[in-house]
């Protein structure tokens, strides 16, 4: 297995009963942490896109954004492939 970079040691600031079962920090500074986590809530799985924001010392979830199927992501897969041009 692959050793986690040095963004991915710092645990990400989900509790309990969500279990975090991977993460991927997409990018974290100026106060700002974003990361796609593979976690379980109530016994089903889902990918979770997640903001939080360093206040007082301390991450406080901003926003939270959840994946719960394949044809979710297809769909989100595709609007973004039709747009994505533009920011070029």
């Amino acid at each position: 297995m692959d050793r986690p970079t040095r963004r991915e040691s710092e645990s990400v600031p989900i509790i309990a009963p969500l279990k975090v079962i991977e993460h991927k920090t997409i990018n974290k500074r100026f106060g700002w942490w974003s990361a796609v986590v593979l976690l379980e809530s109530y016994g089903r799985k889902q990918i979770c896109f997640y903001l939080w924001q360093k206040r007082d010392d301390k991450w406080k979830r901003k926003q939270k954004f959840a994946i719960h199927s394949q044809e979710d992501w297809e769909l989100i897969t595709d609007a973004v492939t039709g747009m994505i041009n533009e920011l070029t």
